[in-house]
Protein backbone atom coordinates (compact mmCIF):
# COMPACT_ATOMS: atom_id res chain seq x y z
CA UNK A 1 0.00 0.00 0.00
CA UNK A 2 1.67 3.73 -0.79
CA UNK A 3 -0.96 5.19 1.69
CA UNK A 4 -1.21 3.62 4.88
CA UNK A 5 -1.48 6.04 7.81
CA UNK A 6 -4.15 3.90 9.72
CA UNK A 7 -1.74 0.68 9.96
CA UNK A 8 1.64 3.35 10.40
CA UNK A 9 -0.33 4.55 13.32
CA UNK A 10 -1.29 1.48 14.57
CA UNK A 11 2.04 -0.24 14.64
CA UNK A 12 3.43 3.04 16.55
CA UNK A 13 0.73 2.82 19.07
CA UNK A 14 2.01 -1.29 19.66
CA UNK A 15 5.25 -0.11 19.45
CA UNK A 16 4.87 2.29 22.28
CA UNK A 17 2.83 0.05 24.55
CA UNK A 18 5.85 -3.14 23.83
CA UNK A 19 8.35 -0.02 25.03
CA UNK A 20 6.19 1.29 28.20
CA UNK A 21 6.21 -2.03 29.58
CA UNK A 22 9.78 -3.09 28.70
CA UNK A 23 10.72 0.23 30.31
CA UNK A 24 9.24 -0.76 33.50
CA UNK A 25 10.88 -4.09 33.14
CA UNK A 26 14.45 -2.15 32.42
CA UNK A 27 13.82 0.41 35.82
CA UNK A 28 12.60 -2.53 38.06
CA UNK A 29 16.07 -3.98 36.96
CA UNK A 30 18.31 -1.07 37.40
CA UNK A 31 16.88 -0.05 40.57
CA UNK A 32 17.39 -2.70 42.46
CA UNK A 33 19.82 -4.35 40.27
CA UNK A 34 18.17 -8.28 39.87
CA UNK A 35 15.82 -9.24 37.43
CA UNK A 36 12.86 -8.35 38.83
CA UNK A 37 10.42 -10.83 40.65
CA UNK A 38 6.88 -12.16 39.56
CA UNK A 39 5.53 -10.49 42.88
CA UNK A 40 7.56 -7.34 42.02
CA UNK A 41 6.47 -7.05 38.61
CA UNK A 42 2.31 -7.77 39.76
CA UNK A 43 2.78 -5.11 42.10
CA UNK A 44 3.89 -2.58 39.42
CA UNK A 45 1.90 -3.81 36.63
CA UNK A 46 -1.41 -2.62 37.01
CA UNK A 47 -0.57 0.91 38.44
CA UNK A 48 1.50 1.33 35.32
CA UNK A 49 -0.50 -0.21 32.88
CA UNK A 50 -3.28 2.51 33.86
CA UNK A 51 -0.92 5.20 33.58
CA UNK A 52 0.42 3.89 30.38
CA UNK A 53 -3.04 4.17 28.43
CA UNK A 54 -2.98 7.82 29.72
CA UNK A 55 0.10 8.00 28.40
CA UNK A 56 -0.61 7.20 25.09
CA UNK A 57 -3.83 9.44 25.04
CA UNK A 58 -1.20 12.15 25.90
CA UNK A 59 0.31 11.03 22.75
CA UNK A 60 -2.58 11.22 20.65
CA UNK A 61 -3.54 14.25 21.78
CA UNK A 62 0.32 16.15 21.23
CA UNK A 63 -0.20 14.52 17.69
CA UNK A 64 2.46 11.82 17.91
CA UNK A 65 -0.13 9.53 15.85
CA UNK A 66 -0.39 11.72 13.38
CA UNK A 67 0.57 11.25 9.23
CA UNK A 68 3.12 14.37 9.55
CA UNK A 69 4.52 13.51 12.65
CA UNK A 70 6.68 10.39 11.18
CA UNK A 71 8.50 13.62 8.83
CA UNK A 72 9.54 16.22 11.25
CA UNK A 73 12.18 14.23 13.24
CA UNK A 74 13.58 17.73 13.85
CA UNK A 75 10.60 18.14 16.47
CA UNK A 76 10.13 14.64 17.41
CA UNK A 77 12.49 15.03 20.77
CA UNK A 78 10.95 18.27 21.81
CA UNK A 79 7.54 16.65 21.05
CA UNK A 80 8.22 13.75 22.92
CA UNK A 81 9.81 15.52 25.77
CA UNK A 82 7.26 18.11 25.97
CA UNK A 83 4.69 14.63 26.00
CA UNK A 84 6.94 13.15 29.09
CA UNK A 85 6.90 16.38 30.90
CA UNK A 86 3.02 16.05 30.76
CA UNK A 87 3.20 12.45 31.35
CA UNK A 88 5.11 13.11 34.86
CA UNK A 89 2.87 15.33 36.15
CA UNK A 90 0.01 13.24 35.58
CA UNK A 91 2.34 10.19 37.28
CA UNK A 92 2.80 12.37 40.00
CA UNK A 93 -0.30 12.97 40.64
CA UNK A 94 -1.57 9.35 40.37
CA UNK A 95 0.48 7.81 43.02
CA UNK A 96 0.57 10.27 45.70
CA UNK A 97 -2.65 11.63 45.69
CA UNK A 98 -4.37 8.33 44.91
CA UNK A 99 -2.72 5.68 47.42
CA UNK A 100 -4.67 3.10 46.21
CA UNK A 101 -2.07 0.63 45.31
CA UNK A 102 0.00 1.56 48.32
CA UNK A 103 3.43 2.49 46.22
CA UNK A 104 5.52 5.73 45.95
CA UNK A 105 8.22 4.70 43.14
CA UNK A 106 9.89 7.67 43.33
CA UNK A 107 13.33 6.49 42.03
CA UNK A 108 11.80 3.82 39.66
CA UNK A 109 9.32 6.44 38.60
CA UNK A 110 11.86 8.79 37.78
CA UNK A 111 14.59 5.32 36.01
CA UNK A 112 11.49 4.29 33.94
CA UNK A 113 10.97 8.02 32.56
CA UNK A 114 14.01 8.39 31.79
CA UNK A 115 14.34 5.15 29.58
CA UNK A 116 10.91 5.50 28.35
CA UNK A 117 12.07 8.50 26.72
CA UNK A 118 14.99 7.41 25.00
CA UNK A 119 13.49 3.85 23.75
CA UNK A 120 10.57 5.96 22.29
CA UNK A 121 12.97 8.62 21.05
CA UNK A 122 15.17 5.77 19.51
CA UNK A 123 11.52 3.96 18.07
CA UNK A 124 9.89 6.92 16.44
CA UNK A 125 13.40 8.22 14.83
CA UNK A 126 14.47 5.10 13.48
CA UNK A 127 11.79 2.08 13.83
CA UNK A 128 9.94 4.08 11.32
CA UNK A 129 12.18 3.20 8.79
CA UNK A 130 10.68 -0.13 8.96
CA UNK A 131 6.89 1.21 7.60
CA UNK A 132 9.09 2.94 4.61
CA UNK A 133 9.03 1.41 1.74
CA UNK A 134 12.80 0.75 0.82
CA UNK A 135 12.18 1.20 -3.38
CA UNK A 136 9.56 3.57 -4.48
CA UNK A 137 7.16 2.72 -7.67
CA UNK A 138 7.56 5.05 -10.22
CA UNK A 139 3.95 7.44 -10.85
CA UNK A 140 2.52 9.52 -13.93
CA UNK A 141 -0.08 11.79 -12.41
CA UNK A 142 -2.67 13.41 -15.12
CA UNK A 143 -4.56 16.50 -13.28
CA UNK A 144 -5.37 20.06 -13.47
CA UNK A 145 -4.91 23.09 -11.17
CA UNK A 146 -3.28 23.44 -7.42
CA UNK A 147 -4.01 20.12 -6.05
CA UNK A 148 -2.30 18.23 -9.00
CA UNK A 149 0.97 21.03 -7.96
CA UNK A 150 0.09 20.07 -4.30
CA UNK A 151 0.34 16.42 -4.78
CA UNK A 152 3.51 16.22 -6.47
CA UNK A 153 5.23 18.37 -3.89
CA UNK A 154 4.03 16.24 -1.46
CA UNK A 155 4.60 13.43 -2.56
CA UNK A 156 7.72 13.93 -4.32
CA UNK A 157 9.51 15.60 -1.11
CA UNK A 158 8.34 13.17 1.11
CA UNK A 159 9.97 10.09 2.29
CA UNK A 160 7.53 8.07 3.60
CA UNK A 161 5.14 7.99 0.52
CA UNK A 162 6.14 4.55 -1.43
CA UNK A 163 5.50 6.79 -4.67
CA UNK A 164 7.71 9.38 -6.74
CA UNK A 165 5.27 10.85 -9.76
CA UNK A 166 8.00 10.72 -12.47
CA UNK A 167 5.96 12.92 -14.68
CA UNK A 168 2.83 14.82 -14.68
CA UNK A 169 0.37 16.41 -17.04
CA UNK A 170 -2.06 18.99 -16.89
CA UNK A 171 -5.21 17.99 -18.53
CA UNK A 172 -5.93 21.22 -19.77
CA UNK A 173 -3.05 20.72 -22.00
CA UNK A 174 -3.79 17.25 -23.01
CA UNK A 175 -4.58 17.86 -26.58
CA UNK A 176 -1.17 19.05 -27.57
CA UNK A 177 0.40 15.58 -25.59
CA UNK A 178 1.40 13.07 -27.91
CA UNK A 179 -0.14 10.18 -25.88
CA UNK A 180 2.20 7.19 -27.11
CA UNK A 181 5.37 8.51 -27.18
CA UNK A 182 4.67 10.38 -23.23
CA UNK A 183 3.06 8.13 -21.51
CA UNK A 184 2.84 4.34 -23.27
CA UNK A 185 6.51 4.51 -24.01
CA UNK A 186 7.30 5.68 -21.03
CA UNK A 187 5.43 3.14 -18.73
CA UNK A 188 7.13 0.38 -20.42
CA UNK A 189 10.83 2.60 -20.38
CA UNK A 190 10.34 3.39 -16.80
CA UNK A 191 8.80 0.62 -15.54
CA UNK A 192 5.68 2.94 -14.44
CA UNK A 193 3.48 1.30 -11.94
CA UNK A 194 1.15 3.89 -10.72
CA UNK A 195 -1.08 6.44 -12.96
CA UNK A 196 -3.15 8.52 -10.88
CA UNK A 197 -5.86 10.46 -13.05
CA UNK A 198 -8.47 12.84 -12.19
CA UNK A 199 -11.26 10.60 -13.93
CA UNK A 200 -13.93 12.97 -13.01
CA UNK A 201 -12.89 15.23 -15.82
CA UNK A 202 -14.30 14.75 -19.14
CA UNK A 203 -11.57 16.00 -20.61
CA UNK A 204 -9.58 12.67 -20.23
CA UNK A 205 -12.18 10.71 -21.80
CA UNK A 206 -10.29 10.41 -25.32
CA UNK A 207 -6.84 9.22 -23.80
CA UNK A 208 -9.39 6.21 -21.99
CA UNK A 209 -8.64 3.32 -24.53
CA UNK A 210 -5.04 4.07 -24.19
CA UNK A 211 -5.19 3.63 -20.56
CA UNK A 212 -7.42 0.67 -20.57
CA UNK A 213 -4.81 -1.27 -22.56
CA UNK A 214 -2.65 -0.25 -20.17
CA UNK A 215 -4.11 -2.80 -17.58
CA UNK A 216 -2.50 -5.53 -19.23
CA UNK A 217 0.91 -4.19 -18.35
CA UNK A 218 0.30 -4.28 -14.86
CA UNK A 219 -0.59 -0.73 -14.37
CA UNK A 220 -2.56 0.25 -11.33
CA UNK A 221 -4.74 3.33 -11.72
CA UNK A 222 -6.01 5.52 -8.99
CA UNK A 223 -8.17 8.44 -8.58
CA UNK A 224 -6.08 11.33 -7.86
CA UNK A 225 -8.42 12.86 -5.83
CA UNK A 226 -9.25 9.98 -3.36
CA UNK A 227 -5.12 9.94 -2.75
CA UNK A 228 -5.44 14.02 -2.33
CA UNK A 229 -8.07 13.34 0.51
CA UNK A 230 -6.03 10.80 1.80
CA UNK A 231 -2.88 13.02 2.32
CA UNK A 232 -4.26 16.12 2.71
CA UNK A 233 -7.74 15.40 4.78
CA UNK A 234 -9.66 17.25 3.17
CA UNK A 235 -12.26 17.35 -0.07
CA UNK A 236 -10.19 19.70 -2.88
CA UNK A 237 -13.25 22.25 -4.23
CA UNK A 238 -12.26 21.63 -7.71
CA UNK A 239 -13.56 18.39 -7.85
CA UNK A 240 -16.95 18.78 -5.96
CA UNK A 241 -19.94 18.81 -8.42
CA UNK A 242 -23.40 17.93 -7.95
CA UNK A 243 -22.03 14.42 -9.17
CA UNK A 244 -19.71 14.68 -6.22
CA UNK A 245 -22.68 15.59 -3.52
CA UNK A 246 -24.99 12.95 -5.45
CA UNK A 247 -22.23 10.08 -4.36
CA UNK A 248 -20.85 11.06 -1.09
CA UNK A 249 -23.55 13.34 0.65
CA UNK A 250 -26.91 11.68 2.12
CA UNK A 251 -29.42 13.43 3.84
CA UNK A 252 -30.43 10.18 5.32
CA UNK A 253 -30.95 10.16 9.11
CA UNK A 254 -27.97 8.15 10.65
CA UNK A 255 -29.71 7.31 13.56
CA UNK A 256 -27.22 5.61 15.73
CA UNK A 257 -24.80 8.07 15.36
CA UNK A 258 -27.12 11.34 15.65
CA UNK A 259 -28.32 9.73 18.98
CA UNK A 260 -24.97 8.85 20.39
CA UNK A 261 -23.48 12.16 19.43
CA UNK A 262 -26.50 13.51 20.73
CA UNK A 263 -26.03 11.16 24.25
CA UNK A 264 -22.40 12.35 24.09
CA UNK A 265 -23.28 16.26 23.82
CA UNK A 266 -25.40 16.22 27.13
CA UNK A 267 -23.21 13.82 28.86
CA UNK A 268 -20.55 16.33 28.35
CA UNK A 269 -22.08 19.92 28.28
CA UNK A 270 -24.20 19.45 31.40
CA UNK A 271 -21.70 19.26 33.30
CA UNK A 272 -19.64 21.45 31.97
CA UNK A 273 -22.32 24.09 32.01
CA UNK A 274 -23.17 23.69 35.57
CA UNK A 275 -19.22 24.02 36.76
CA UNK A 276 -19.16 27.44 34.44
CA UNK A 277 -21.69 29.08 36.63
CA UNK A 278 -18.90 29.57 38.99
CA UNK A 279 -17.57 31.93 36.77
CA UNK A 280 -20.64 34.00 36.16
CA UNK A 281 -20.47 36.39 38.92
CA UNK A 282 -16.78 37.31 38.85
CA UNK A 283 -17.17 37.91 34.91
CA UNK A 284 -20.65 39.92 35.73
CA UNK A 285 -18.58 42.57 38.19
CA UNK A 286 -15.60 42.91 35.96
CA UNK A 287 -17.75 43.35 32.96
CA UNK A 288 -19.77 45.87 35.01
CA UNK A 289 -16.97 48.05 36.95
CA UNK A 290 -15.24 47.89 33.39
CA UNK A 291 -18.29 50.00 31.17
CA UNK A 292 -21.65 48.93 32.97
CA UNK A 293 -22.54 46.97 30.51
CA UNK A 294 -24.56 43.63 29.29
CA UNK A 295 -23.25 40.62 30.45
CA UNK A 296 -24.75 38.55 27.77
CA UNK A 297 -24.26 38.65 23.91
CA UNK A 298 -26.92 36.50 21.91
CA UNK A 299 -26.54 36.66 18.59
CA UNK A 300 -28.48 34.54 15.50
CA UNK A 301 -26.35 32.12 13.59
CA UNK A 302 -26.73 30.03 10.87
CA UNK A 303 -27.79 26.11 12.21
CA UNK A 304 -28.73 22.60 10.66
CA UNK A 305 -30.91 23.75 7.16
CA UNK A 306 -30.59 26.97 7.58
CA UNK A 307 -32.46 27.86 9.87
CA UNK A 308 -31.32 30.33 12.38
CA UNK A 309 -30.45 29.77 15.90
CA UNK A 310 -29.52 31.71 18.94
CA UNK A 311 -25.70 31.85 20.42
CA UNK A 312 -25.09 32.83 23.52
CA UNK A 313 -21.24 34.05 24.92
CA UNK A 314 -19.87 36.53 27.55
CA UNK A 315 -19.90 40.19 26.05
CA UNK A 316 -16.11 40.54 25.41
CA UNK A 317 -16.55 43.59 22.78
CA UNK A 318 -17.38 47.20 23.43
CA UNK A 319 -20.93 46.63 21.57
CA UNK A 320 -21.29 42.96 19.78
CA UNK A 321 -19.02 40.60 17.94
CA UNK A 322 -17.78 42.49 14.94
CA UNK A 323 -19.71 41.76 11.79
CA UNK A 324 -17.37 39.92 9.05
CA UNK A 325 -19.09 41.77 6.23
CA UNK A 326 -18.61 45.27 7.53
CA UNK A 327 -15.72 47.40 8.96
CA UNK A 328 -16.61 49.09 11.89
CA UNK A 329 -15.08 50.26 15.26
CA UNK A 330 -16.20 47.68 17.70
CA UNK A 331 -13.34 46.74 20.64
CA UNK A 332 -12.54 44.15 22.63
CA UNK A 333 -12.55 44.92 25.95
CA UNK A 334 -9.98 44.81 28.44
CA UNK A 335 -11.80 42.31 30.26
CA UNK A 336 -13.43 40.53 26.96
CA UNK A 337 -9.20 40.44 26.04
CA UNK A 338 -8.88 37.99 28.86
CA UNK A 339 -11.80 35.96 29.03
CA UNK A 340 -11.03 35.76 25.14
CA UNK A 341 -7.17 34.01 25.81
CA UNK A 342 -8.73 32.57 29.08
CA UNK A 343 -11.56 30.34 26.53
CA UNK A 344 -14.10 31.93 29.22
CA UNK A 345 -16.30 33.76 26.83
CA UNK A 346 -17.73 30.90 25.52
CA UNK A 347 -18.26 28.99 28.60
CA UNK A 348 -22.75 30.07 28.21
CA UNK A 349 -22.25 28.01 24.72
CA UNK A 350 -22.56 24.87 26.48
CA UNK A 351 -25.91 25.53 27.40
CA UNK A 352 -26.48 26.28 23.81
CA UNK A 353 -25.84 22.36 22.96
CA UNK A 354 -27.71 21.20 25.96
CA UNK A 355 -30.60 23.04 24.56
CA UNK A 356 -30.06 21.38 21.19
CA UNK A 357 -29.32 23.98 19.04
CA UNK A 358 -25.56 23.31 18.54
CA UNK A 359 -23.32 20.35 18.71
CA UNK A 360 -20.06 20.06 20.50
CA UNK A 361 -18.17 18.88 17.39
CA UNK A 362 -19.66 20.37 13.63
CA UNK A 363 -19.12 23.22 11.51
CA UNK A 364 -18.45 26.88 12.79
CA UNK A 365 -21.62 28.45 13.08
CA UNK A 366 -21.55 32.21 10.78
CA UNK A 367 -23.76 35.20 11.04
CA UNK A 368 -26.50 35.09 8.30
CA UNK A 369 -24.94 38.54 6.82
CA UNK A 370 -21.88 36.56 5.92
CA UNK A 371 -23.62 32.99 5.27
CA UNK A 372 -25.83 35.22 2.25
CA UNK A 373 -22.53 36.78 1.04
CA UNK A 374 -20.92 33.46 0.80
CA UNK A 375 -23.63 31.84 -0.54
CA UNK A 376 -23.63 34.18 -3.09
CA UNK A 377 -19.99 33.69 -4.11
CA UNK A 378 -18.76 30.66 -3.01
CA UNK A 379 -20.27 27.32 -4.94
CA UNK A 380 -21.87 24.75 -2.29
CA UNK A 381 -21.42 26.41 0.82
CA UNK A 382 -24.61 25.59 1.47
CA UNK A 383 -24.28 21.96 2.07
CA UNK A 384 -22.33 23.00 5.75
CA UNK A 385 -25.37 23.34 6.78
CA UNK A 386 -26.79 19.71 6.48
CA UNK A 387 -25.65 19.15 10.02
CA UNK A 388 -25.87 21.28 13.06
CA UNK A 389 -23.03 23.38 14.05
CA UNK A 390 -20.28 22.81 16.49
CA UNK A 391 -18.24 24.71 19.26
CA UNK A 392 -14.88 22.90 17.42
CA UNK A 393 -14.68 21.10 14.17
CA UNK A 394 -12.54 19.53 11.77
CA UNK A 395 -11.85 23.21 9.91
CA UNK A 396 -11.66 25.10 13.09
CA UNK A 397 -8.65 23.02 13.47
CA UNK A 398 -7.34 22.97 10.37
CA UNK A 399 -8.58 25.32 8.05
CA UNK A 400 -7.69 28.46 7.55
CA UNK A 401 -9.29 31.25 9.49
CA UNK A 402 -10.54 34.67 8.22
CA UNK A 403 -10.76 36.24 12.05
CA UNK A 404 -14.08 38.42 11.87
CA UNK A 405 -13.58 39.50 8.31
CA UNK A 406 -14.69 37.96 5.03
CA UNK A 407 -12.17 36.66 3.53
CA UNK A 408 -13.15 33.55 0.23
CA UNK A 409 -10.27 32.59 0.15
CA UNK A 410 -9.97 31.16 3.81
CA UNK A 411 -13.62 30.23 3.78
CA UNK A 412 -13.03 28.25 0.31
CA UNK A 413 -10.51 26.45 2.38
CA UNK A 414 -12.36 26.39 5.59
CA UNK A 415 -15.19 24.54 3.37
CA UNK A 416 -12.84 22.17 2.37
CA UNK A 417 -12.56 20.76 5.46
CA UNK A 418 -16.20 20.67 6.32
CA UNK A 419 -17.19 18.48 3.50
CA UNK A 420 -14.39 16.39 4.70
CA UNK A 421 -16.05 16.41 7.70
CA UNK A 422 -19.58 16.10 6.66
CA UNK A 423 -18.51 12.60 4.80
CA UNK A 424 -16.37 11.00 6.99
CA UNK A 425 -18.29 12.23 10.11
CA UNK A 426 -18.46 9.44 12.81
CA UNK A 427 -17.75 9.05 16.84
CA UNK A 428 -14.14 8.17 16.12
CA UNK A 429 -13.52 11.02 14.06
CA UNK A 430 -15.30 13.53 16.66
CA UNK A 431 -13.94 11.90 19.79
CA UNK A 432 -10.14 12.90 17.60
CA UNK A 433 -11.51 16.50 16.93
CA UNK A 434 -12.30 16.88 20.57
CA UNK A 435 -9.09 15.72 22.25
CA UNK A 436 -7.04 17.71 19.83
CA UNK A 437 -9.13 21.14 20.50
CA UNK A 438 -8.72 19.52 24.50
CA UNK A 439 -5.20 20.26 23.12
CA UNK A 440 -5.64 23.80 21.53
CA UNK A 441 -7.61 24.74 24.77
CA UNK A 442 -4.74 23.56 27.03
CA UNK A 443 -1.69 25.29 25.08
CA UNK A 444 -3.88 28.46 24.66
CA UNK A 445 -3.14 28.76 20.79
CA UNK A 446 -6.52 29.73 18.51
CA UNK A 447 -9.08 27.60 16.51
Amino acid sequence: MIFKHKKESLFLFLGDCLIFYFSLYLALTLRYFALPSNELISNHIIPFSILSAVWLLTFFITGLYEKHTLLLKTRLPSAILNAQIGNTFLAVLFFYFIPYFKIAPKTILFVYLVISFGLILAWRLYGVRALSPTTKQKGIIIGQGDELRELIEEVNHNSRYGLEFVSSIDIDEIEAVDFQNEIVSRVYAEEIQIIAIDLNNPKVEPILPHLYNLIFSKVKFIDMYKIYEDIFDRVPLSLVKYNWFLENISTDAHTAYDTMKRIMDIVISLPLAVLSLIFYPFVYLAIKIEDGGPLFITQERVGKNGTLVRMHKFRSMSRNELDPTKSNDNKVTKVGSIIRKLRIDEYPQFWDVVRGSFSLIGPRSELPSAVKRYEEEVPYYSVRHLIKPGLSGWAQLYGEHAHHVADLSKTKNKLSYDLYYIKNRSLMLDLKIALKTLKVLLSRSGV
